[in-house]
């Protein structure tokens, strides 16, 4: 089950954390897989990862935030392997703050990144799955899209366009074959919380740590290879009937928290 031979996928933010994790267990599961990030040395180390185990991936240096750069590599990937059969858009950004500490750059930083981002990658792949017979498309949302979470209003806006967004393209495109779903974990323990721990609370990054990981009912942040893990199956043949879905995948949070 879950094999993903002759399978095309492009990862955004393939560099670190979920995206990272994903196209490892793509790529072990036969995909052949295309990296995009900008952070260089990431992407290199992702695909040194991958072809050690036999895998076969691609890194490629790709803003989502400019729509032609984003369009010309998508042609590229197109002409390398005649076909795009799985998208899976990890590339974000976080912030912290509400509204009345939220500048307009960094919201339209947030804007730019985490929903232009996702349009734009998908903008450019949707021609081409309607023209192949199909695809699947995967969305990395948040538990902020469903939620009202504490200094995260910029964050919370740009996943709850994510979701809207992965719900109009599962209806727009779903007579062209292309399933659309997301994701929306709760915290993930990835090298972003340990960076904005030891940046905010230094000497006390342990501490702040367990608080954290303890806002989730089951007691601990979630790992990226389990996210990993629920978008293999989502972009599986084995998930045909599914399209037009949100998963949650957050320790119970959202349910055992409200």
């Amino acid at each position: 089950m879950f094999d993903l031979e002759k399978k095309i996928a492009v990862i955004t933010g393939a560099g670190s954390g979920i995206g990272k994790a994903t196209a490892e267990l793509f790529a072990s599961r036969n995909a052949k897989v295309f990296l995009l990030d900008l952070n260089e040395q990431a992407l290199n180390e992702v695909r040194q990862a991958v072809t050690s185990n036999g895998g076969e991936a691609y890194p490629i240096l790709c803003n989502v935030v400019d729509q032609a750069e984003v369009l010309r590599t998508f042609k590229e990937i197109v002409q390398q392997a005649s076909r795009i059969d799985i998208l899976v858009n990890c590339a974000g950004i976080a912030h912290i703050g509400k509204l009345e500490s939220t500048p307009e750059k960094d919201f339209d930083r947030i804007y730019h990144v985490n929903v232009k981002g996702v349009y734009n990658t998908m903008y450019a792949t949707i021609g081409q799955m309607r023209e192949q017979g199909g695809g699947v498309i995967l969305n990395m949302a948040s538990v902020a899209a469903s939620l009202g979470l504490s200094d995260r209003f910029a964050y919370s806006m740009s996943k709850g366009a994510v979701l809207s967004m992965t719900l109009s393209v599962a209806k727009d495109y779903i007579a062209d074959n292309i399933r659309c779903n997301s994701i929306s974990p709760a915290r993930v323990h990835t090298s972003f919380v340990d960076g904005f721990l030891k940046a905010n609370y230094p000497g006390k990054e342990e501490e702040m740590f367990q608080k954290l990981s303890k806002t989730q009912p089951i007691g601990r942040m979630g790992k990226p290879s389990e996210i990993a893990a629920l978008a293999l199956y989502l972009c599986s043949d084995e998930a045909g009937f599914v399209t037009g879905c949100d998963y949650p995948i957050d320790g119970g949070f959202v349910k055992l928290n409200t």
